[in-house]
């Protein structure tokens, strides 16, 4: 092969192309005409490694491309390899010449081939790159591809060389329509990332990596915007020496992966590595959180997404269980947990108050929660928030007596009085529908007959006034409308509690309505406060003596402590005695006067319900106000208060306060009396006998006698009654269910 010597004076370098048969190779008519001696150094040193490359293939190279082409090029040539499949042997003229190897011959990269070909029967070797591409052979050969060909004998279906940069018609990676190009690569990759068969066999930790990067935020700012500053699958996993995770040397170790994406993220991989995260990291503790732990690795959103809130807090809680534990008992973790799918409510994650990629301990002094700061942070959400409402614990534990002894006791407290009221009452209730149930069984006819008659009559009186039904009526839509927006926070973990706050409207919604409730039940409270005062004074003459004028003790001690008073008297105490003993059947049936002693407990314990529950929920309503003159923690207490007290307002009613007013068999399936205020001489003599006789001494049994149109209306009041005793029925059901649930798991 003769060599010509660059000619200064003509500035061009020649290669004999005769000389090919020799040992060297034919670079082409453009390498005949001579390149300028100052164009493209690149292009002669890779025709000199093509050279030294082709010079023990002395007899290949006398075989030129248009040997190739003349079988190479029917469209029709086809083989079937060792697993049956058929593979095309064509190669198109027109796409080689196109390509970056078109002054290259066929024998330059099928080295092995000879003159016999195909007579030979001898079966060509796969082609190899690392010849003339040595940098990036050697890469390749450490990389997860090349290692699992050197692993499998070759015989591994890891990409090649070939599978990203194609074949015959290899094109410059600059090339829009190159297969490696920054647009076209993910979509180059996704041939084996979205390949079941592949990802299954070679158990790739990300099948669905490809599609997961599409629908990301890097992937639409890349492929659906064009924008090519945006990262492709090699600007994080490297390009030829691509490596498993585990490997110390790979971009995406853990220890590295910081780094890889502070290459685009400057400023937050600054800010990282100031944080207690990043200062673990440099540790070289792998524990630390990096940013896939976070955004995860593939499948990137934009953070500003409700979804993103959403998910962010269960991502802390990997590392910080115990925290995430009791923050999910916050009012915030519960209304996360329900919140609509992409929609954050208005609610606190993790951080929001911890920051994002600047949390630090609380000892810190930049920490967003440190004495300087912790305010600052508060009051994002909170803007009425002073010094105060920052000692509101947002992970307090309530079992834990030692770091917080007032929540703890509080807890004890409440749990105590659920277990006490549903033991005692509930024993009451089962003996109750014991001795009813023993005397069905035992006369049917003669129960049945008792039930009828009570419930019809041809006379009927008044037991409750208009305004005392309308007042009833407020309170069983207050209570049903505060119980469906309410419960569903305290079990969020159930599926139940997620399908109400849907249909509710999600938490915000449930907030608003669950506040209307509220705003109701002040309402009738406060009416029915009036009208005991208003009662009050318009009996305070009746308190005087109407011939001395002086003040009568006894007749205020028979308006306070009467039989028409609510008061409890000595007199219930009795009546509870002698029910007790007829359901052991150790007397006979009692009979009452106006007001029976559950009737009073149940008047009474709207009065605690109402002082209990709303002076909590005020507290939790308004905490930047109450804060002003109590510690933080106190919204810990009220929430705890609150929470505990409605469960059992709610289980006593559905339950308890149902069963003696309609799950009684003689009253079963509903008692209207409250609905239509009236009550019949039967149902008098039957069960208040003692008021009915007490009204005929005192001669006042024609003052309650009525006759008013409810018959008209009943259907309409009953319909209303079933409704919401069914829907009562059904939250009892739920909440039962909700509290099996925590207890078996």
């Amino acid at each position: 092969m003769t060599v010509t010597m660059p000619n200064f004076e003509r500035n061009e370098i020649s290669l004999n192309s005769r000389t090919a048969g020799s040992g060297g190779i034919c670079l082409g008519p453009r390498f005949n005409r001579g390149l300028t001696f100052g164009r493209r150094w690149r292009q002669v040193a890779f025709a000199v490694c093509l050279f030294l490359a082709a010079l023990p293939a002395s007899r290949a190279a006398t075989i030129s491309n248009s040997d190739c082409l003349q079988c190479h090029s029917d469209k029709t040539l086809i083989i079937t390899n060792s697993a049956g499949k058929a593979v095309s042997l064509y190669v198109d003229a027109a796409t080689l010449a196109a390509s970056m190897h078109r002054t290259n011959l066929c024998v330059s990269c099928h080295s092995d081939i000879t003159s016999d070909h195909p007579d030979n029967g001898v079966k060509p070797k796969p082609v190899n790159c690392a010849k003339c591409h040595q940098s990036e052979g050697q890469q390749y050969a450490t990389s997860i591809h090349g290692v699992s060909h050197e692993l499998g004998g070759g015989a591994s279906a890891a990409a090649t060389c070939v599978d990203c940069h194609g074949s015959h018609g290899i094109i410059p990676v600059t090339n829009p329509q190159s297969p490696v190009f920054k647009l076209n690569l993910p979509y180059t990759c996704a041939k084996c990332h979205s390949n079941p068969g592949l990802t299954k066999e070679y158990e790739i930790k990300y099948p669905n990596a490809a599609k997961q990067f599409m629908d990301s935020i890097h992937g639409r700012a890349l492929l659906q915007m064009g924008l090519i500053v945006a990262p492709s699958c090699n600007d994080c996993h490297g390009v030829h020496n691509i490596k498993r995770p585990v490997d110390p040397d790979s971009p995406i170790n853990h220890l590295n992966i910081a780094k890889t994406c502070g290459k685009c993220h400057l400023k937050v991989a600054q800010t990282y590595d100031q944080s207690i995260h990043g200062q673990l990291l440099a540790k070289g503790d792998a524990r630390a959180p990096v940013c896939i732990d976070c955004h995860t690795a593939h499948n990137i959103v934009e953070p500003v997404g409700g979804n993103f809130k959403r998910l962010s807090d269960q991502r802390c809680g990997k590392c910080h269980q115990d925290r995430l534990k009791h923050y999910d008992e916050t009012y915030h973790g519960k209304a996360m947990a329900l919140g609509k799918p992409n929609v954050a409510p208005e609610v606190a994650a993790c951080y929001d108050c911890h920051g994002y990629h600047d949390v630090l301990p609380p000892s810190d002094p930049r920490s967003r929660l440190s004495k300087a700061h912790i305010l600052e942070t508060c009051q994002k959400c909170h803007p009425g928030a002073t010094i105060g409402f920052t000692s509101y614990e947002p992970h307090a534990d309530p079992l834990d007596a030692k770091n917080y002894p007032a929540l703890h006791w509080t807890f004890i407290f409440m749990t105590s009085l659920l277990v006490g009221v549903f033991a005692f009452f509930g024993g009451h209730t089962l003996s109750w529908l014991f001795r009813t149930g023993y005397l069905y069984w035992t006369d049917s006819k003669q129960f049945r007959e008792a039930k009828t008659s009570v419930q019809t009559g041809d006379e009927w009186f008044t037991r409750f006034a208009p305004f005392e039904r309308f007042l009833h009526f407020l309170v069983v839509t207050s209570f049903l409308l505060l119980v469906a927006t309410g419960m569903p926070l305290k079990f969020y973990y159930t599926r139940w509690a997620h399908v109400m706050f849907h249909l509710i409207g999600g938490p915000d919604t449930a907030r608003a309505l669950h506040r209307l409730g509220a705003i109701v039940t002040f309402l009738y409270f406060g009416l029915h406060l009036a009208s005991l005062a208003g009662k009050a004074w318009r009996g305070r003459l009746k308190l005087r003596d109407p011939e001395t004028g002086r003040f009568q003790l006894q007749r205020l001690w028979n308006a306070l402590f009467g039989p028409d008073s609510m008061l409890p008297t000595l007199q219930d105490w009795r009546d509870f005695v002698a029910h007790n003993k007829w359901f052991f059947g150790k007397g006979p049936r009692p009979q009452f006067g106006r007001w029976t002693y559950w009737e009073k407990f149940d008047y009474f314990a709207v009065f605690w319900g109402v002082f209990i529950i709303g002076a909590s929920g005020l507290i939790m309503w308004f905490p930047t106000f109450f804060t002003r003159f109590l510690p933080g923690w106190f919204i810990n207490i009220a929430l705890v208060v609150h929470s505990d007290e409605a469960l059992l307002a709610a289980g006593f009613i559905f339950s308890i306060h149902f069963f003696n007013t309609h799950f009684r068999i003689e009253k079963f399936p509903m008692d209207t009396v409250i609905f239509s205020g009236r009550i019949s001489k039967n149902e008098m003599l039957h069960e208040r006998r003692r008021w009915y006789e007490r009204l005929i001494k005192e001669r006042r049994l024609d003052n309650v006698r009525i006759q008013d149109e409810w018959l008209r209306w009943k259907s309409i009041a009953r319909t209303f009654g079933y409704t919401f005793f069914g829907l009562g029925v059904a939250l009892l059901v739920l909440i039962l269910y909700a509290m099996v649930t925590r207890l078996t798991h």
